[in-house]
C-alpha cells in the first residue's frame, strides 16, 4: 500500500531573489488586458512576436490561471501579490506578497511587505510608481476608475490610451518612456494596463467593425511592435525585472459565450512571463 500523501507538496523556491532586487532594479509590470492564452501561444508559435519571443523561452508563454474573470477584480489580486497561478498541482511561491497570517506561498526570496499593495510598498521604499492606464477601470472620470490608479504616485490616462483608439499601444509606450525619463536616477515601478487587445479590436486587421479571434491576435502583434522601444529604453536605464501577463481572457462564441466575467476556460487560461531585461 502506498503511504498517504501530504495535503500539499512543499512549496518550491523562486528563481529570483525578489527581496534582493528591491532597491537595485526597476520593476515593469504589464497586463495585456483580455489576452487569451491560446491566441498568445499561437502568435508565438507562428513567429509573430519579434519583441517578446526572446524572453519567452523554448516553450513560449506559460499557461496560468487568473484569480478573476474581469479587470477590476484581477488587478486587486495582482497588486496584493496574487499573480496568475501556475496550472501544475502544488504550492507555488509568489514573487511578492502583502503580509498576512497563514500564507503558504511566501518563501525567503519573496518580497513580503506590510503595505496592502505592491505600488504602495515600493513607493515607501523610494520608488517612483507610475500607472499608465488603459481600459475603463483606469479612466479617472468615475470614482471607480480612480481606485486602482490611486495606488500610484503618478496615474496617467487619456482617451488616446483607451480601447477605442487604434494606436493606443503606441501612445501608452510613448507616455511610459517619457515618465521613466523624468524619474531620473530614482528607481521606478512602471505599470501599464494595455488596452489594445480588449474589444473593440477589429481595426487591427479587419475592414469591418466585427471583433474576431484573428483581430484579437493582430492587436497583440501591434502591442509587441510597440514594446520594442520600451524594452530598449528599460535595458539602457538599469536592470529591470518584468512581469507580463493577461488579467483574463475573453470568449468569441465558445459554448455560446461572448466577452468575459464568466467561468469559461478561455477566460481562466491566461499567458504569463517573467524575466529580467
Amino acid at each position: 500500500m502506498n503511504p498517504p500523501r501530504a495535503l500539499h507538496d512543499p512549496v518550491t523556491e523562486l528563481p529570483y531573489d525578489m527581496s534582493g532586487l528591491v532597491g537595485k532594479a526597476d520593476f515593469l509590470f504589464i497586463t495585456l488586458d483580455t489576452l487569451r492564452y491560446d491566441a498568445a501561444q499561437t502568435a508565438w508559435r507562428e513567429n509573430r512576436l519579434t519583441t517578446l519571443a526572446p524572453y519567452l523561452g523554448p516553450f513560449g508563454w506559460q499557461r496560468r490561471h487568473t484569480p478573476a474573470t474581469f479587470t477590476y477584480a484581477a488587478h486587486h489580486a495582482f497588486f496584493a501579490g496574487f499573480l496568475p497561478t501556475r496550472v501544475d498541482p502544488g504550492l507555488h511561491p509568489r514573487l511578492f506578497a502583502s503580509r498576512f497570517a497563514g500564507s503558504e506561498t511566501t518563501t525567503g526570496r519573496t518580497f513580503v511587505f506590510d503595505e496592502p499593495t505592491l505600488p504602495e510598498a515600493l513607493s515607501a521604499r523610494g520608488y517612483r510608481t507610475i500607472c499608465i492606464g488603459g481600459t475603463g477601470f483606469f479612466n479617472p472620470s468615475s470614482a471607480l476608475g480612480r481606485v486602482l490608479p490611486g495606488l500610484f504616485n503618478e496615474p496617467h490616462w487619456t482617451p488616446a490610451f483607451g480601447v477605442a483608439d487604434p494606436n493606443s499601444e503606441r501612445h501608452q509606450v510613448e507616455c511610459a518612456i517619457e515618465r521613466l525619463a523624468k524619474a531620473g536616477p530614482q528607481p521606478a515601478f512602471l505599470f501599464i494596463n494595455v488596452a489594445a487587445i480588449h474589444q473593440p479590436n477589429w481595426f487591427y486587421g479587419s475592414k469591418t467593425p466585427q471583433d474576431t479571434l484573428c483581430t484579437h491576435g493582430a492587436a497583440l502583434e501591434a502591442v509587441d511592435r510597440a514594446l520594442a522601444t520600451l524594452f530598449e529604453f528599460c535595458r539602457n536605464r538599469r536592470e529591470t525585472f518584468c512581469v507580463i501577463c493577461s488579467d483574463h481572457g475573453t470568449a468569441y462564441g465558445e459554448d455560446g459565450h461572448y466577452g468575459h466575467r464568466v467561468a469559461h476556460e478561455v477566460v481562466w487560461n491566461v499567458p504569463y512571463a517573467e524575466f529580467i531585461l
